[in-house]
């Protein structure tokens, strides 16, 4: 009996073993945790813990705290008892590690609900030891560290979380945010080595090694976390929305597509224009000729030749006669016609008498108020100012820059070097320990890089002197988070080393193996511009010293794609405060940017090759070249002065050389032309208006060239007349004055009607020049009728008592000359228009002139539009070298902003999801419409997605970051690197705290976020990417704000114009889908180039309205002073017409492009054209000859020579010269134009208007004929004319 109990007991302790054994098997293989608290100090992020081991059961976190945490971090595990393998300080740590995050993945939901699904998974889930392994260990205490992990992931919830995140935006770099928490570029960022540098202990986060496995299947018995994922168009179970189409390419629909470029207008594959052009001069040359041709034939059938009766202008079928007989009755319009032109001659007459007379009063009153008009140059302003030149004050351009200067504060002044080297490049470098080979480029070699730092130390201390004092760059440097950093901006590749040598040689090396250097922090930094800490020893920042990211792309140039390392320049941007309404502080800036450039110029390196620019290098170098040019105009006007002087004279003999030249009149009648010029300037100067360069260079020729032409006429008119028996001397001038006085008068209130209408423009520049030309033309028209005259008739005299010319005291004795008329006259005369006007060259005169202007037809819409930058500067000019840099080397334009005037609300809901890009904004909101743009980068000039100060600061204020608090007790802003019990959320953890700010909440924490300074621990504070973005109203509402991003790389005229007119066509879009129309309100986009740039946008317009203005004002002009002959005043603007079209097709032929400076130059071509056709029209009409080729004959004869002595010899002199000059601007605008205007006004003038005339011309005004026949009926000229 005792056995059998004893057996029963040793069966039942057996059992109970067992079953115990068999418990605790089960209970190892059930989900536990792996570690459960905080231990010891972690080696690799000193302020980070690891964590204790543990390997039992979850438990509960019984902690008010825990609880609110673990909702906040983790709700999935909300529930029950809440047993987990985490306690209250571990969530504590996983939100710390968590902001940096929260901050820049947030505004994407279902991105940052994944990412803490990983997270949470990792630190707290009940079933860590499915899929997490502790694999090392160290003691501490009575504890055990857990030092290393491996962590089995799911290979489909790692691909589902990056691709719910790679498209999320970082709105205040620019940039994807990946590119800043993958430790590279977002490009090159994946699934896997995304979470393997999250896990990286070298990343300055991780205190403990995480070793990630991934795999879809079980690995050695663990089954990998594959817990459920949103993709970003998914909503959250909290009313979350799904991310933005910003944010989630997805959610985007189809990628945008620009729209097709119009196809060339062609007509059988050849360009339209040229062939309608084309068959159109065919046209007219195969009627044009087979009339002609028939006419011949017909005039050989009845055999007479062109001089015989069929030129009668009584024979119906002549080609040349005048319609009608001129013994019939005149016409009350002919009638109307002689009566003013006899009013004009009779006074004219008497006038022209009286100053012969009464010469003293005449020169004394002429030098008063010649006097008086200059001396309001004392008040003389020259405007240098490209804005007060090219940008009218009421456009579009001037009044959003001064709308954006007032709200934000002026564009910045910028300095800026382009750096390469002659050097060769290093030896790749090989990432630790044989990872990727990486070739880096000669600029990037440590050498390099130091040198480059010694240069740009050095300019940062500069001292420019300064009246008594010195200037420095920190006295106008751009601080943005000035007071609390004073440091300057400097956008370098050396602010990645904190402008440092010690940083630029920090390395990271255990004397085997270079694990980190600064090959390893560039490549880090250039993808996360904007991290605070690298993730290579020695966690050095990325962000420069002022507070702000440093982009690549800003400070690299020459590279391909995203490949920074392949970078060939280096660009150092030094950005300086501007002020245009302060003037002390602008002109210290000024001397700050001398010293500057003349520091560059004279430092010296052989391993640096440097192109430079400053803000003001245009405007010294213009200024520079102006000066050096001096010269060359001065030789110019001095070959045209001695030409005049000597041309003058009609000299008969050797022996009268002196006596007969007119050395003294020439030189006054030029000081006449140039007192004119000072009498305008000295007028406008004392109603305040500035003059301009394009001014003080063009009029004086402009009024030389008009003022020229009628002293060449009044005085070889005088010389070719013979006084009549018994008049006296200031009879005959009187006489001659009323002859050729109209005509003076008709070319010079045509052209100065032409001007004053051409002041109509919107461009200040041809506004300035039309007003200054207009009224120097009629103060020298006045002048010569006068003073000049007065002038004439004293040298007259002083000829008829044989003095001498200048040496007016020595007479020469008496001796018996023959008048003879001048080589010039009788070479017209006898030869030029008698050959000009034969039969058989008349029809190839118009056949020529009639294709140079079929083919300037089809040249015009060749004419390129804009003006070459590189043209304004000398040859020899270091700017030039600069611009050839920026074009090679910078991938980046010029930032552009897109302002939201003010008067839109932010606090509304509606209002903000009308502007943000992020969660529950709108589809076509402004920031996603910017975004959308940049997409198509290639046809709307938008390079990148615009940083967003709005949804950067709905991040910032979120609850669950660290960034936004304040003082409990006094409502300060606390920023997120102070440690204090008193600073508490802005916002509560709440379903309604967790949503954007709106009303009085909204602006509220406003300002705090404007001011906050990015740190570790808040990324997103706006006061270094936003200071001045908004302009607050008080604390009550926004007022105008801005959203900035970058143009593509403009290099040329048609770029800079295209981004422009895109980017309005954006803002026009977003102002009508943000419903602004007729708010009073709208978006506008503004670029520093903008004010420079518009014109081009309404230049042809602009170039239209001008000539066609000048021409109806020509028409109408001359029509009047013709005698109402209609057909003479339109063959006058026909020719004009003409010269005007071939001058684009020249600018086409020789590559000038239509701007400011060549329409200027196209309504002083206008203004001479008169010269050139007014006098021979005149001449024509008032011809008593018999035909139409007599007539034109005799126009061409008279006139013909005075022109072409008088304006196109005088300016053809003149106009070699400038092709010496050193400046572009004067070779291509002023030498080529001038030439092509001169050219092409004397050859129509001189060649086809008189065949035109004797094909087309007028009929004689049978009025004007019999007062001629009256006139000298009885008198020695009725000889003359009659002959």
């Amino acid at each position: 009996m005792g056995l059998s109990e004893e057996k029963h007991v040793i069966f039942f302790v057996l059992l109970v073993i067992i079953g115990t054994h068999q418990w605790v098997q089960v209970q190892a293989q059930a989900p536990h945790c792996v570690w459960y608290g905080e231990c010891g100090d972690s080696l690799s992020v000193q302020e980070k813990k690891y964590n204790c081991e543990y390997n039992g059961p979850p438990m509960p976190l019984n902690d008010t705290e825990g609880s609110q945490l673990l909702a906040e971090l983790c709700p999935g595990f909300d529930y029950g008892d809440q047993a987990l393998c985490c306690d209250v300080q571990q969530l504590r740590t996983l939100k710390g590690s968590l902001q940096v995050p929260l901050q820049f993945l947030s505004r994407c939901p279902a991105c940052f609900q994944n990412l803490m699904n990983l997270f949470c998974e990792l630190t707290c889930s009940p079933r860590q030891s499915d899929f997490l392994n502790a694999t090392s260990f160290s003691p501490f205490q009575n504890k055990t560290n857990v030092v290393e992990v491996t962590y089995y992931i799911s290979q489909t919830f790692a691909n589902a979380m990056y691709n719910a995140c790679r498209d999320v935006q970082a709105p205040s770099s620019n940039v994807k945010a990946l590119s800043l928490l993958c430790g590279k570029d977002a490009s090159e960022c994946t699934p896997t080595n995304w979470i393997e540098y999250m896990f990286d202990t070298n990343n300055g986060q991780t205190p403990f090694a995480i070793d990630s496995v991934f795999s879809d299947v079980p690995v050695k018995g663990m089954t990998p976390m594959n817990n459920h994922t949103f993709t970003c168009t998914d909503g959250l179970d909290d009313g979350s929305g799904p991310c933005s189409c910003q944010d989630c390419s997805q959610a985007c629909g189809p990628t945008p597509v620009p729209p097709p470029l119009p196809p060339p207008w062609t007509i059988l594959g050849m360009d339209a224009m040229d062939v309608i052009v084309g068959i159109s001069y065919a046209t007219f040359i195969l009627l044009f000729m087979g009339g002609v041709l028939g006419a011949w034939c017909y005039r050989k059938r009845t055999i007479m030749s062109e001089y015989g009766p069929i030129l009668d202008s009584n024979n119906p079928h002549s080609l040349n006669g005048d319609v009608g007989d001129s013994s019939s009755e005149a016409s009350c319009c002919e009638t109307l016609g002689e009566r003013f032109e006899d009013a004009l001659r009779r006074a004219f007459t008497s006038w022209g008498s009286y100053c012969v007379r009464r010469p003293l009063p005449v020169v004394l009153c002429s030098l008063v108020l010649v006097s008086a008009c200059s001396a309001g140059l004392c008040y003389m302003r020259i405007t240098t100012d490209p804005v007060e030149l090219w940008s009218s004050p009421g456009s579009t351009a001037r009044q959003e820059k001064d709308y954006f200067d007032t709200h934000f504060g002026p564009f910045f002044r910028t300095e800026q070097v382009i750096i390469t080297t002659p050097l060769e490049p290093p030896e790749p470098y090989s990432t630790f320990p044989a990872g990727d080979i990486v070739p880096f480029t000669a600029p990037l070699r440590k050498d390099v890089l130091h040198q480059v730092l010694d240069f740009q130390t050095a300019i940062e201390n500069l001292e420019a002197p300064y009246g008594n004092e010195t200037v420095t760059l920190k006295d106008i440097c751009l601080s943005p988070l000035a007071p609390y950093n004073s440091n300057c901006t400097i956008l370098s590749v050396l602010n990645y080393y904190q402008n440092s040598h010690d940083v630029l040689d920090h390395e990271d090396t255990d004397g085997l193996w270079v694990y980190a250097d600064y090959h390893s922090h560039f490549l880090y930094c250039v993808s996360a511009p904007a991290s605070l800490n690298d993730t290579n020893k020695p966690h050095d920042p990325c962000l420069g010293t002022y507070g702000g990211p440093v982009f690549p792309w800003l400070v690299l140039g020459g590279y391909d794609a995203n490949n920074y390392n392949n970078a060939t320049a280096l660009v150092i941007t030094f950005p300086v405060n501007n002020y245009h309404n302060d003037s002390v502080k602008l002109e210290k800036a000024w001397a700050w940017e001398k010293e500057f450039i003349r520091f560059v110029q004279s430092y010296s390196n052989p391993n640096l090759t440097i192109a430079y620019n400053s803000e003001s290098s245009i405007e010294r170098e213009i200024e520079r070249e102006s000066n050096s040019d001096i010269s060359t105009i001065v030789l110019s006007y001095a070959i045209m002065f001695i030409y005049i002087s000597l041309a003058l004279g009609h000299i008969n003999s050797c022996r009268r050389l002196l006596v007969d030249s007119k050395i003294s009149l020439g030189i006054a009648g030029i000081l006449i032309v140039l007192s004119s010029v000072a009498c305008s300037l000295g007028i406008f100067s004392y109603a305040g208006v500035p003059l301009t360069l394009i001014v003080i260079e063009v009029i004086p020729f402009l009024v030389l060239a008009v003022g020229v032409d009628n002293i060449f006429i009044l005085v070889q008119t005088y010389q070719r007349d013979e006084r009549m028996p018994q008049e006296e001397l200031h009879q005959q001038i009187g006489r001659i004055l009323g002859d050729v006085a109209p005509s003076m008068l008709l070319s010079s209130f045509s052209e100065t009607v032409a001007f004053f209408l051409g002041a109509l423009s919107s461009m200040p520049a041809v506004r300035t020049f039309s007003l200054f030309a207009g009224l120097a033309i009629l103060i020298d028209f006045l002048l010569q009728i006068s003073c000049f005259v007065s002038l004439l008739g004293l040298d007259v005299k002083r000829q008829e008592s044989n003095r001498l010319d200048i040496l007016c005291c020595v007479t020469l004795p008496e001796g018996q000359e023959e008048r003879t008329d001048s080589f010039l006259f009788r070479f017209f005369k006898k030869v030029y228009a008698p050959f000009v006007l034969k039969e058989w060259v008349r029809p190839l005169v118009v056949a020529l002139f009639v294709g140079i202007f079929s083919f300037s037809i089809a040249a015009i819409n060749k004419v390129e539009i804009g003006l070459d930058q590189t043209l304004s500067m000398p040859d020899d000019s270091y700017v030039l070298n600069y611009f050839g840099n920026l074009t090679e080397y910078l991938h980046t334009g010029p930032p552009v902003y897109f302002v939201v005037e003010e008067g839109h609300d932010y606090r509304s809901t509606e209002g903000q999801n009308s502007v943000c890009g992020g969660v529950g904004c709108n589809n076509d909101s402004l920031v996603q419409q910017v975004y959308t743009a940049s997409l198509i980068s290639n046809y709307t000039k938008i390079g990148f997605t615009p940083s967003s100060w709005l949804d950067d600061y709905f991040d910032w204020v979120k609850p669950q970051s660290s960034c936004c608090r304040y003082y409990n007790s006094t409502g300060a802003f606390c920023n997120a690197s102070v440690v204090e019990p008193q600073c508490v959320s802005c916002r509560p953890m709440t379903p309604s705290g967790k949503q954007r700010p709106t009303g009085e909440d909204f602006m509220k924490f406003l300002p705090m976020f404007l001011s906050d300074n990015p740190n570790v621990n808040c990324g997103k504070g706006g006061h270094a990417a936003y200071g001045t973005a908004v302009d607050l109203l008080g604390h009550e509402t926004v007022g105008a704000t801005y959203f900035m991003t970058y143009h593509t790389i403009l290099t040329s005229s048609p770029d800079f114009i295209s981004a422009m007119k895109m980017a309005r066509v954006l803002a026009d879009n977003i102002t009508r889908t943000m419903g602004l129309e007729g708010k009073g309100y709208r978006v506008f986009p503004y670029s520093v180039f903008y004010v420079f740039y518009e014109q081009y946008l309404t230049i042809v317009y602009d170039t239209a309205l001008n000539l066609c203005v000048s021409l109806a004002a020509i028409f109408v002009v001359s029509t009047v002073l013709l005698g109402l002959e209609l057909w003479s005043a339109f063959l006058v603007s026909l020719t004009i017409a003409m010269i005007l079209v071939n001058m684009f097709g020249v600018m086409w032929l020789w590559g000038i492009s239509l701007n400011a400076v060549s329409l200027v130059n196209l309504v002083m071509c206008c203004g001479i054209s008169v010269e050139f056709c007014s006098h021979i029209v005149r001449a024509f009409s008032i011809s008593t000859k018999s035909t139409r080729v007599e007539r034109a004959e005799e126009a061409l004869a008279h006139m013909g020579s005075s022109v072409f002595s008088g304006i196109t010899l005088t300016k053809f002199g003149g106009i070699l010269i400038l092709a010496l000059s050193k400046s572009q601007i004067f070779q291509v605008f002023y030498f080529r134009m001038y030439l092509a205007i001169v050219l092409l006004g004397a050859t129509h003038g001189l060649l086809f208007l008189p065949v035109l005339l004797s094909y087309a011309g007028p009929s004689a005004n049978k009025a004007k004929v019999m007062a001629a026949q009256k006139r000298v009926m009885g008198t020695e000229r009725e000889r003359l004319l009659n002959f």
